[in-house]
């Protein structure tokens, strides 16, 4: 109504559906949060298909790879550097467990199931039959989630967070990266006449679940070294069912002659092995020799794997929601035959029909008739004893072993071997496996995999080749041994007072109260020594002892299973040396427990710099690093002269408003460019961004092509955090236009970087909106002694604690100022008013100053014509279409007290004066007029979203006056889950 200009009718409406509000009982409001939350929720489902739908039915999909490819190519640029620079591209994309996904993981799958049932619809040729049954499926999930508690009633661990996204590789970006990959290699192919090489990744997974203990006691060493082992198990689980389904699809005979003669010498050994095994044969067969016989029979699979009869292309489209045939327990026989003839070669390629490679059983070694019906028997005992089970065996008479078989047994066996191991790590039990029995290295799997590629390519069978085998291949040059490295990250004063409890132990004084150069030559110093710093017999506080066992379990793990080591809040070349010397200590001291070197290399270590301040000071800290022989010598040596520099958005935004944070992490950027530049080093910039505007998030394509030209040279790391890693790669179909977008984005920031400032007055106009925002914003959160007492009883703020979707505090320190509170709530609870502050506030008044000085001719034209300006006033304008006005005013009327109603009124003054000068930069008459989608999506959610957050005003009401109303309160926080579903952003 007031989009139509109905503001009086409208605002006697909201009036009226307040005071029915406040008529209902509790229960009457618990059941109405719930109706409209769910449906908000459900509505958000049905949105993304639509958008998946209506993109699988364009036939030139804009930002794809084909597209971009396309239209670089017509631009000029040669094949042979389009094609080396998709090659070399290097993005990782790190999954954070920053609590901001407010969904249980029962509801997330629930969701998921149900977005899988929207999919099957859209089959033709269903039957009038088969809707009808998709129908009765898609009532009885919802009625599961209507009677399914949607709050967490206990906080989650850092390992249930870790859980969380190993889950979320397994149930879509397992799925989805083959597929993508094979649309960046068809469309290379297209453009180039060359597809991309089978052990080429653009992107990778990184993980900050259970690395991540900045202000989180939760994390700790053993936690680290549990997450990463049970992602080497995920991993070692997830291949073992891919080569379970290659070995029941490479059933061919012929191969090439490498492949025969590792399938030989597999056989033989086993053979050996056997041999061995049956010497013990006159002893009664129990339960232990059937397990070894068992795991000797590798050639051939034991059962139909779960998806071997769907074909690789449908992975993506998620086979595993469709309705399964139902498969039987059964067992595929050998017949030990002995029979041998001579080998056939063709063109190199060996046919093992009726060849002289012994099949599984058969022996060298003669051996007596008693032994022969001994093995027979003991053979025939592994099948089932009943007549039913038997007729459900299948057998397969056989005249030789396929030698791809032999060969991914193997894998498999080995690749069992390394998850037993992992369990019995993860357990603190014994492990006295050989090395040569499992997989350390990707490199050892890909080995074995790659033979079966060559061979059947060499044989003609490119097309198998290119199937599964190569969705597999892809699989582990992407994932690894470990699907995501796990970050570490800690704050660096923790590492200073390491460092104290060290120099005071040994007598040199406290590490906290040298200056910076003292510090740098102390650091240096021990740094080019030979010998460990830290005394065993050291003994420290707690705190400090955790920083030490980090420390150990990183040197334990190595970089084969880690990533970076992320020092948060850092200011100081120093920091970053101190912690290349503790991680140097720990791993003298554990290599010299070992005996052997440690595994891996060292973490690359990388500096955090998040507020204003430590942002203006990056560039000086990098030329300060690089100017110390031994760091520029170990950035060359140890890290292929790469130094990786981290920017956080949500610190610098609450630190100066998001203006004033996005104008200093553009210089922040430009400055550390340069600065690597001068030493002839590499960088690769680390972006710390959360999911909401006020947190540095919004469009990924947008974000990265609105960098300073130089910052994106075909290397990037990003976060996604929360509920945007369900949002965007929740769904193997979202997940792969996910991962086209990030790489046709760094690709074209890359070969065709944004144009920087035309002028040099137009940095002049941005630092005077910048300095007057960053005034305006510290004025009113900082100096204005009203504000926090405001911000406590105009918010939900104090009550979001109670969501347990995090296992971190909200707080780094027990205070009630805004700057000891996390930037996540401080947003979340601004997001759930439908004010929005922290991503507005202080934008206003520097664009009026602007204007006022008359610069509002070079405000347009820096809006059309600077890609970075452009995108911070797009971001701006998207959340002002999010607010609502009459929304905060009501929030204001019922909870805030009348003396500080003035602060509220002010604000929201400052609101609609934003929106004003935001629509006057960027030439628009009405806010989304260039996102019709976005408008679209906002007005369908209005007529649930508006009551439920008057349904949250009145709860909050009641609860303030009957704080322990355990019903209040989970009606309260179901009106939260509602009003994040209808924002679709929570912190």
């Amino acid at each position: 109504m007031r989009a139509a200009g109905m503001e009086e009718t409208a605002e006697l409406l909201e009036k009226q559906l307040a005071m029915e509000i406040s008529k209902m009982t509790l229960e009457e409001a618990l059941s109405l949060a719930r109706a409209f939350s769910h449906y908000l929720s459900l509505m958000s489902i049905a949105e993304t298909h639509h958008r998946v739908r209506k993109a699988r039915n364009v036939a030139y999909l804009s930002k794809s790879c084909d597209d971009i490819f396309s239209k670089l190519i017509h631009g000029g640029v040669p094949p042979e550097e389009l094609y080396n620079t998709v090659c070399k591209q290097e993005v990782e994309i790190v999954l954070t467990a920053h609590p901001t996904q407010i969904n249980r993981r029962t509801l997330q799958y629930k969701h998921i199931r149900i977005a899988h049932l929207l999919e099957f619809n859209e089959r033709p040729d269903l039957s009038h039959e088969d809707k009808e049954m998709l129908i009765e499926d898609l009532m009885r999930e919802i009625t599961a989630i209507w009677q399914t508690d949607e709050l967490r009633r206990h906080k989650p661990t850092p390992v249930d967070e870790a859980r969380t996204g190993l889950h979320i590789v397994e149930q879509s970006l397992w799925k989805a990266i083959p597929h993508y990959l094979r649309r960046v290699s068809n469309a290379l192919k297209k453009h180039t006449s060359r597809p991309l090489p089978l052990t080429c990744t653009p992107i990778k997974f990184g993980s900050w679940m259970g690395g991540d203990r900045d202000g989180n006691p939760n994390v700790t060493a053993k936690v680290t070294r549990d997450v990463s082992l049970l992602s080497r198990w995920m991993a070692m689980d997830l291949y073992i069912r891919e080569v379970d389904n290659l070995r029941f699809e490479l059933s061919m005979n012929r191969c090439n002659g490498r492949l025969a003669s590792l399938a030989n010498e597999i056989l033989l050994k086993e053979s050996a092995s056997e041999d061995r095994h049956y010497e013990s044969w006159n002893q009664p067969i129990n339960r232990n020799h059937m397990k070894h016989y068992n795991h000797q029979g590798l050639a051939l699979p034991a059962h139909l794997p779960a998806g071997a009869d769907l074909p690789s292309c449908t992975e993506c489209n998620d086979g595993d929601s469709k309705y399964h045939v139902v498969e039987f327990p059964g067992n595929i026989t050998r017949q030990n035959s002995a029979e041998n003839s001579s080998r056939k070669y063709e063109d190199g390629v060996v046919s093992l029909e009726n060849s002289s490679l012994p099949p599984l059983g058969s022996s060298k070694v003669n051996k007596t008739n008693t032994s022969l019906v001994q093995r027979k028997l003991f053979a025939e005992s592994q099948i089932g004893k009943s007549s039913f089970r038997k007729l459900l065996e299948p057998s397969l008479q056989r005249p030789g072993i396929a030698p791809y078989r032999v060969v991914l047994g193997h894998v498999n066996d080995k690749l069992m071997k390394t998850r037993r191991r992992l369990e019995l790590l993860l357990e603190d039990l014994p492990c006295e496996h050989d090395p040569a029995e499992y997989y350390e290295t990707s490199d050892q799997l890909l080995e074995p995999l790659l033979l079966c590629y060559e061979s059947l390519q060499s044989c003609g069978s490119t097309i198998l080749a290119d199937g599964r085998l190569a969705d597999l291949i892809r699989r582990v040059a992407t994932f690894g041994m470990v699907l995501m490295k796990l970050d570490l990250r800690q704050e660096s004063g923790r590492h200073a007072e390491a460092l104290d409890a060290i120099t005071t132990y040994l007598d040199m004084g406290v590490y906290s109260e040298w200056d910076e150069e003292k510090k740098l030559e102390f650091l240096t110093s021990e740094l080019k020594g030979k010998r460990p710093l830290v005394p065993p017999t050291i003994e420290v506080n707690p705190d400090v002892k955790e920083v030490l066992d980090t420390f150990r379990v990183a040197a334990e793990l190595g970089s084969d299973s880690l990533g970076a080591y992320v020092i948060s809040m850092a200011s100081n070349a120093s920091d970053v040396l101190a912690v290349e010397l503790l991680q140097k200590d720990a791993r003298l001291s554990v290599s010299g427990e070992l005996g052997r070197p440690c595994p891996g290399g060292t973490l690359r270590v990388v500096p955090l710099f998040e507020t204003v301040k430590d942002l203006r000071e990056a560039g000086s800290v990098i030329r300060k690093l690089l100017s110390i022989d031994w760091y520029h010598e170990h950035i060359i040596k140890n890290h292929n002269g790469h130094q990786e520099v981290m920017v956080g958005y949500s610190d610098s935004g609450k630190d100066a408003g998001r203006f004033t944070a996005a104008w200093e992490l553009y210089k922040a950027q430009e400055d550390v460019v340069a600065a690597c530049n001068e030493f002839g080093i590499k960088v690769t910039l680390f972006h710390g961004r959360g999911g909401s505007i006020g947190r540095g998030g919004g469009p990924t394509y947008l974000a990265i092509q609105s960098q300073p030209p130089g910052s994106v040279m075909g290397t990037l790391r990003s976060t996604e955090q929360g509920e945007m890693v369900q949002a965007k790669f929740g769904l193997p179909q979202t997940a792969v236009r996910q991962l086209e977008i990030y790489t046709t984005a760094v690709l074209l920031a890359t070969m065709r970087p944004p144009l920087p400032p035309r002028h040099e007055k137009w940095r002049h106009v941005m630092e005077e909106i910048s300095n007057t925002s960053c005034n305006h914003y510290r004025s009113v959160v900082y100096d204005n002694p009203n504000f926090i007492t405001y911000f406590q009883e105009a918010t939900p703020q104090a009550e979001l604690g109670f969501l347990n979707i995090g296992s971190r505090p909200s707080r780094r320190k027990t205070s009630t100022a805004i700057g000891h509170l996390r930037a996540i709530p401080w947003i979340f609870a601004w997001t759930q008013t439908r004010s929005v502050l922290p991503a507005w506030l202080g934008i206003g008044a520097g664009l009026k100053d602007a204007c006022d000085k008359g610069y509002k001719e070079e405000l347009q034209a820096m809006y059309k014509e600077w890609p970075f300006f452009q995108s911070t006033i797009d971001l701006i304008e998207m959340v002002l279409a999010k607010a609502d006005v009459s929304i905060a005013k009501h929030y204001d009327e019922v909870l805030v007290s009348e003396e500080r109603r003035a602060l509220g009124a002010e604000l929201r003054e400052e609101l609609v004066t934003t929106e004003k000068f935001v629509l006057l930069v960027g030439g628009h008459e009405k806010l989304s007029q260039n996102n019709r989608s976005l408008r679209r999506l906002i007005e369908s959610r209005l007529p649930y979203l508006n009551p439920i957050n008057m349904l949250q005003v009145e709860i909050l009401r009641r609860l303030r006056r009957d704080d322990d109303n355990h019903k209040l309160r989970d009606a309260l926080l179901i009106t939260v889950n509602g009003i994040a579903a209808g924002m679709r952003n929570t912190g």
